[in-house]
């Protein structure tokens, strides 16, 4: 019968909570689902997530939604990415910051334009290219050779 311990180690591992890149990636891809794709609108048929809800709360909305955003920047520095790519990503973020400022409009425009899909795009490449073993198929991570 396995112990309390040895359930603790088993569910601590399930967590992606290493330094490593795939467990990095799966917090990034977490983040991305919690910001743009946490329901779907009904007859829309388009996903939406805090990213827009939070622009319904003037300034502080905009804030939090923008520091969630750079989290994942953050996480993509720690990666070790390039200058260049950093630069790109906050310049999404600083998009969608300026975008959503816009009071009770800027949900519209936070709509169409998802700067965290388009960060978790950028860290996907850089890790295909530089940390292979992270790939994924269907949400699942796999180990290659």
């Amino acid at each position: 019968m396995p112990t309390t311990e040895d359930q603790f180690e088993a569910a601590v591992n399930r967590l992606p909570i290493g330094r490593d890149p795939a467990s990095v990636r799966r917090r990034i891809e977490a983040m991305e689902v919690l910001l743009e794709r946490l329901f779907t609108v009904p007859g829309l048929n388009r996903p939406i997530g805090l990213d827009v809800l939070l622009d319904v709360v003037p300034v502080v909305g905009d804030i939090v939604s923008t520091a969630m955003g750079a989290w994942i920047v953050w996480e993509a520095r720690n990666l070790g990415m390039s200058k260049w790519h950093i630069a790109r990503m906050s310049g999404n973020v600083g998009i969608d910051f300026l975008l959503g400022a816009i009071p009770w409009v800027g949900a519209i425009p936070d709509f169409f334009f998802r700067s965290n899909s388009r960060n978790l795009k950028i860290v996907k490449r850089y890790l295909d290219k530089h940390h292979p073993s992270t790939g994924t198929i269907e949400g699942q991570i796999v180990s290659r050779g």
